[in-house]
């Protein structure tokens, strides 16, 4: 289906209550990714003091569920519109909930990577089933805006519940506590999804692409894996992207051959469909990068419980909620190339904030985060309504995969680029005083939480001297991060100045 405005727009019939209510239900597992990333942050300073990974294994913990997720997206998403998408979203929910469960009782670093992985596999079935039945549950398109505009605003709404809820947990509970909240919430949806969710699928969906999954799979694995560990360790890492990006281009040549591709690559085609793609993509590498230092600077350096930190960031998630909903009646009489890079040349102004006022003062980063997440939320909004509505029905699930696979990857992007740049400037600028102990100055060149646990161990005026110097060094990072994730979202408005052309979410009355 077209959106530009010179094409016939037509709507399909619109839904009654049962669809609410099963918009509400598939809103579940976004809202749960949606903490789970957002508490893992809030929780990796009580982990990193338990479990003491190395700078390395802290970002594995971070990024081995977006790592898997990005993987397997496109074939979840393929057998979805074969096998069922509501049969595969139960599917993952249930194997998410017992990964879940068995990071609870991770005692290494290692097996709480093993389980995130885990975590990751079954997400992959949950994330494109919810997109995916939102487009064939909601045919009208004012109604599909509005639910998307709900969809999306339920990634901000776990981002303001998220750090809430885990800081209370935290404070109260030792960390693994925060990965029980996924049992309540598969449990609601395993009721509901049955209920009120419609079954829906390819009508034609031709033979299942064996090779094309595996080809999918060498692809985006390795390249996600090369992209991280090329943040971490440098050169090393490009053979993985060297080898993604072979077997992306023999997964792409096969898919234009063959008669029934898994993924229709004729999509791609469409500007519209690929700027509202790299619009995401920067967008969500921008959050979940200032998300990975904000969590981390707020509770080690400023000194907050994590309960306070998590407050302290419900402003800029309950607005990143509201804005994704102002912003759908501009949408409707506006361009989206004018309505987009306003919105994310907003959110680079609350980046650029932190760059040139400094990350010392908590409200200054609060104030950043509501300009940020506003902006960036309410571009996503828009642009997610055009990924989705140039897709045809029977191809939601395929629509679906690769939108949702550009979130990951900006995941994947944000804590391992800009998490790999804010470790390698806080490693270079740290000067550790010379009188700490070997052992103790190996931990804080490590991570930020290690210097802390150090020069707590020190103690007195050393330990003070410690502190602050990994509290200065860190805090460098942070403004070169920022500046890096404002180029970012500078970059996506030139590209949706130029792609989204005249396209508007249309309602035909």
């Amino acid at each position: 289906m077209s959106l530009s405005t010179d094409a016939i727009v037509t709507d399909g019939p619109r839904a009654g209550w049962r669809a609410w209510v099963a918009l509400v239900v598939l809103m579940l597992p976004v809202l749960l990714v949606s903490m789970d990333n957002t508490i893992l942050n809030f929780a990796l300073p009580a982990i990193a003091h338990e479990l003491e990974p190395t700078s390395a294994e802290q970002l594995w913990i971070i990024d081995a569920y977006s790592l898997m997720l990005a993987g397997l997206l496109v074939t979840a998403g393929s057998f979805g519109d074969r096998i069922g998408r509501r049969k595969i979203l139960l599917f993952g929910a249930v194997g998410f909930m017992l990964t879940s469960v068995a990071a609870v009782f991770a005692p290494t670093s290692e097996w709480l990577i093993a389980a995130r992985a885990g975590m990751g596999v079954f997400g992959a079935a949950l994330m494109p089933s919810t997109m995916s039945l939102l487009r064939t549950t909601f045919r009208h398109r004012g109604q599909r805006r509005i639910a998307i505009a709900a969809w999306s605003g339920a990634f901000a709404a776990g981002g303001a519940l998220g750090p809430v809820v885990g800081g209370f947990l935290i404070e109260h509970f030792p960390w693994q506590s925060v990965f029980l909240l996924a049992v309540p919430m598969v449990g609601l949806m395993l009721v509901g999804a049955p209920i009120f969710v419609t079954e829906s699928r390819d009508p034609h969906p031709g033979p299942i692409d064996g090779w094309g999954i595996v080809l999918s799979m060498l692809a985006l694995a390795p390249l996600a894996y090369g992209i991280k560990e090329a943040a971490v360790s440098g050169w090393p890492g490009a053979f993985g992207i060297v080898i993604g990006l072979a077997f992306g281009w023999l997964f792409v040549r096969r898919q234009l051959r063959i008669p029934h591709p898994m993924l229709d690559m004729a999509l791609f085609r469409r500007r519209k469909f690929s700027g509202s793609l790299a619009v995401n993509l920067c967008c969500i590498m921008s959050y979940i990068g200032f998300l990975y230092f904000v969590s981390q600077h707020l509770q080690m350096i400023v000194g907050l419980t994590p309960m306070a930190a998590g407050l302290a960031l419900v402003p800029g998630a309950v607005c990143s909620v509201v804005a994704g909903f102002v912003v759908t009646p501009f949408a409707s009489r506006f361009s989206a190339a004018v309505v987009v890079p306003i919105c994310l040349a907003v959110g680079a102004g609350g980046l650029v904030l932190v760059a040139f006022a400094g990350a010392g003062d908590a409200w200054m980063l609060v104030v950043a985060f509501i300009i940020m997440g506003g902006g960036t939320a309410a571009a996503q909004t828009v642009s997610g309504e055009l990924i989705i509505s140039s897709a045809p029905p029977h191809r939601a699930g395929a629509a679906s995969a690769i939108s949702e696979t550009a979130y990951e990857f900006g995941a994947v992007l944000g804590t391992s680029i800009l998490g790999g740049i804010l470790t390698a400037w806080y490693r270079a600028a740290l000067e550790i005083p010379h009188s700490v102990p070997e052992n103790l100055a190996a931990h804080a060149r490590e991570t930020l939480a290690g210097a802390m646990n150090a020069a707590e161990a020190v103690g007195g005026p050393l330990g003070a001297a410690l502190s602050d110097a990994a509290a200065e060094a860190f805090d460098g990072g942070i403004t070169a991060t920022s500046l890096i994730g404002a180029t970012l979202l500078v970059i996506a408005c030139v590209v949706s100045a130029t792609t989204l052309g005249r396209s508007r979410t249309v309602v035909s009355r």
